[in-house]
């Protein structure tokens, strides 16, 4: 059962205030995950630092992103999802002042960790706020509100990121502050507080350490080794300590004391269509992430774009990606949404496939770059709703906060690999179009493993989308 801090007349006569302070939070969170990207450039040459130690800079905060969902949502049951939301707004705006006077990478990348940890909590958080303020007839929009809002902050990250880079990187982080100031102020008098007294479990914080720890050996292997070389101690070192963490994990999971949350809800992975979506949506958050800071790197260095070119140049494809959603969702409860996350696979690696043909190392934005952007935009509007409904699809009710959660994790996990691993294929390529070509020859192969797992969900709907059943005659 939950209980309420404030009496049921008294915050329903807000939700309208209660839905842009979520949204305006999550958007932010949503935001960081690209807006960054452009700055790398700029990153570079202010902390004469290499791609590869910036690609921390992603990663801190991927990873901590992912490891910290699952968890913040049980406290937030416990404890208060009022509380811990704005919590999280106030240690995103700390992380993001904290980003805009670093000093070097390694504290850049520290008050990065400090952001994700803010977006966790946020994200975490947010839905369970609009569930407990809307009534259901009102539900179904405010949901679809604040799923678009993911995709609005994809549109808009790499052309804002491109206008406040031209001032000063640190603006990018800069940006925030107004906005979490805003939505602290208005929803430290508008949030409802809830909690859940049913929930006596806490997370497992061992099981959180060893998925961090897991992640982030994997990705510093995958970036370091270029560099370092393949067999070198550390870089094996790094590989064996990632498989070793992964099965702790996992073991963990399987034997998590009494009274704990485990970071991995096993039992959930014994449905077909969550244990393909994970996975599925992990190989696409690959693709995507390598996709985007490959076509940065290569319109900034390869064709020798502005950061306020190549934001803008990045438009096209996120904002056909957010347009497309709606009626990509619709098309899924019609037709399955396996299917259509098939399709909008396909056509994301389609568009890799068009760059790794058509890209030449002259300019040739219309014909050559567009067509690519949206292609990957229609997969990326087609794919993502639809993983999303056929992983909720397939979770009974009672652990639909901890399954979406893990799929979101999933997707963060994703994101910090293909980074990883776009770093690996394009290392030391200088800006020269081969380092390119690997990079699409990377986007393509992702996506296509993401669609042969997406084609297997087959045609798993969400519950709400589903045809109620006919009633017998008399």
């Amino acid at each position: 059962m939950s209980t309420t801090a404030e009496p049921q007349a008294a915050r329903a006569t807000r939700p309208g205030l209660v839905l842009l302070v979520v949204s305006a939070a999550v958007f932010l969170a949503s935001l960081d995950l690209f807006i960054v990207n452009v700055a790398f450039p700029a990153l570079s040459r202010s902390l004469d630092a290499s791609t590869t130690a910036l690609s921390w800079v992603l990663n801190g905060y991927t990873i901590g992103f992912a490891a910290l969902l699952a968890p913040a949502g049980r406290v937030a049951d416990r404890i208060g999802r009022r509380r811990v939301f704005l919590t999280g707004l106030a240690a995103f705006g700390a992380g993001s002042l904290g980003c805009a006077l670093a000093w070097d990478v390694g504290s850049l990348v520290a008050f990065r960790v400090v952001q994700s940890v803010g977006a966790a909590l946020v994200t975490a958080t947010s839905l369970a706020l609009l569930l407990h303020t809307f009534p259901p007839a009102r539900r179904a929009q405010a949901i679809a509100v604040w799923s678009a809002v993911g995709g609005v902050a994809a549109a808009l990250g790499p052309p804002i990121g491109g206008l406040l880079v031209e001032a000063s990187w640190r603006w990018v982080f800069l940006v925030n502050l107004p906005v979490v100031v805003a939505a602290l102020v208005v929803g430290l008098r508008v949030l409802p507080e809830s909690w859940d007294e049913t929930e006596t479990r806490r997370p497992d914080v061992v099981g959180t350490a060893l998925l961090v720890l897991a992640v982030g050996a994997l990705a510093y292997a995958l970036v370091d080794a270029p560099e370092r070389g393949w067999g070198d101690a550390v870089v094996v070192a790094s590989f064996a300590a990632a498989v070793v963490a992964g099965v702790l994990v996992v073991v963990r999971a399987a034997r998590a004391p009494a009274g704990l949350v485990p970071v991995l809800p096993l039992p959930l992975f014994r449905a077909r269509a969550f244990a393909l979506a994970c996975p599925s949506i992990a190989a696409f958050m690959a693709a995507f992430a390598a996709m985007l800071l490959g076509n940065v790197l290569w319109l900034t260095g390869g064709w020798g774009y502005t950061a306020v070119e190549a934001g803008f140049a990045l438009v096209p494809g996120p904002l056909l990606a957010a347009l497309a959603a709606v009626p990509a969702g619709r098309l899924g409860a019609r037709v399955g949404c396996g299917v259509v996350a098939a399709a909008g696979t396909a056509l994301f690696a389609l568009g890799g496939l068009w760059w790794l043909t058509q890209v030449g190392a002259d300019a040739d934005y219309l014909t050559a770059f567009l067509p690519g952007q949206l292609l990957t935009g229609l997969g990326v509007g087609l794919t993502l709703t639809n993983l999303s409904a056929a992983a909720s699809s397939a979770l009974p009710p009672g652990a639909l906060a901890t399954g979406t959660a893990t799929f979101g994790a999933s997707r963060q996990l994703g994101a910090t690999l293909g980074v990883a691993l776009l770093l690996a294929a394009v290392a030391r390529s200088g800006g020269e179009l081969p380092g390119a070509d690997r990079g699409w020859l990377l986007v393509v192969v992702l996506a296509a493993g993401a669609s042969a797992l997406a084609l297997a969900i087959g045609r798993a709907q969400h519950p709400d989308l589903r045809p109620a059943p006919r009633e017998e005659a008399p």
